[in-house]
């Protein structure tokens, strides 16, 4: 039986001729080559590879939720490739250390060639950003520009275009927001909820108030944190009280959505709450990882540049640390941890709702 496609040459097929061809070091450029330079701009390249492949993923995901209704079985698949991307990231991270193999002595015998060229100039980088939902009005300034005025045309058109573009935080709030089980046949979680809490809070009050090993100044200052920690809780049952720490940019998901990601948080066990908490738990930790690549860059640039000026004219290493927290775009997933309570608390299910959370969920249920 004959082959019905003409043979694939491996060379041909990854366009190596293209892709081996694409490091043109300034240096050699100027009469003045420098060793290193092979490497910074392989390196390079390789980020900007992973970045494809990362915006790629992330399509994909976005696909699956931009529909009113997300299909169940998409969650999984969603798991799996924002999982990729966090081994994406884990690769992205220990790259640095190959770049570290190059002494700030030789990196400055190319650097001026690069001016002004700069990361922060990296396009698809940016593109991840909006696509995952950071907020234009989040950004830490660049040179007291807009971050797409760095860009030529070409770029900035695409950055422009993906800042209006729905994002994959609020594809997942809407999400969140259609999630059911939070009311069912006269049960209300939440008032169950709220005095469980409450019940906790007092007797944590009582035990510092009965408590002979502490001072009075101590006993001052645990009940002051334990009338915080009441406030914390408060804000789940004030949607006006929400309302306003949304606007003060505390917190972004709204209230419905945020209740929903801790009744999947507190009930993870249920067969049907399983993936949507590992889907939650995954958009944290890539959260966490883009965060923990930037502080990696951000020593290396130190390391490197120590207090200079970076090439794109900012503050070097001062302006990428600002951006650690403030680029970071799933927190409030993070902030559920201070509304979680011991499964030994937890409210009872009601058990009609128990045997609906062990099997497969429709949309179609009547609740």
């Amino acid at each position: 039986m004959n082959k019905p496609y003409p043979p694939v040459y491996y060379a041909e097929y990854l366009q190596l001729n293209k892709v081996l061809d694409a490091q043109k070091p300034k240096s050699e450029e100027y009469g003045q080559p420098a060793h290193d330079e092979m490497l910074f701009i392989i390196v390079h390249q390789v980020f900007e590879l992973w970045f494809k492949q990362i915006i790629h993923e992330i399509d994909s995901v976005c696909k699956m939720f931009q529909d009113e209704s997300v299909d169940e079985r998409s969650i999984g698949v969603a798991v799996s490739r924002i999982q990729r991307i966090i081994e994406i990231q884990k690769v992205l991270t220990e790259q640095l250390r190959v770049i570290e193999t190059m002494t700030p002595l030789d990196f400055l015998e190319f650097r001026d060639f690069l001016i002004p060229a700069s990361g922060f100039q990296s396009y698809q980088f940016r593109l991840i950003e909006n696509k995952l939902g950071l907020k234009s009005e989040n950004r830490v300034q660049y040179n007291n520009i807009d971050y797409f005025n760095a860009l030529n045309e070409e770029h900035r058109r695409q950055i422009l275009a993906s800042m209006e573009n729905i994002s994959l935080f609020e594809m997942v709030e809407k999400w969140l927001e259609r999630t059911p089980f939070l009311k069912f046949a006269g049960f209300d979680f939440w008032e169950e909820y709220k005095n469980t809490v409450e019940n906790m809070i007092e007797n944590e009050r009582q035990i510092i108030l009965t408590n002979p090993t502490l001072s009075e100044k101590k006993k001052e200052t645990q009940l002051q944190q334990n009338a915080k920690t009441l406030e914390h809780f408060e804000a789940l049952y004030d949607e006006e009280k929400h309302n306003e720490l949304e606007k003060e940019g505390v917190v972004r998901l709204s209230l419905r959505a945020t209740l929903a990601a801790l009744f999947i948080n507190l009930y993870r066990d249920e067969p049907i709450l399983h993936l949507p908490f590992r889907f939650l738990n995954a958009l944290a930790e890539m959260d966490e990882m883009f965060a923990t690549w930037r502080y990696r860059h951000v020593l290396m640039v130190h390391r490197m540049i120590g207090a200079k000026v970076g090439t794109g004219g900012s503050s070097g290493h001062s302006y990428l640390m600002t951006t650690i927290e403030k680029h970071r775009v799933f927190t409030d997933l993070f902030n559920l941890s201070t509304y979680l309570i011991p499964r030994s608390s937890l409210p009872e299910l009601p058990e009609e709702l128990t045997k609906q959370l062990g099997f497969y969920y429709s949309q179609k249920i009547k609740l």
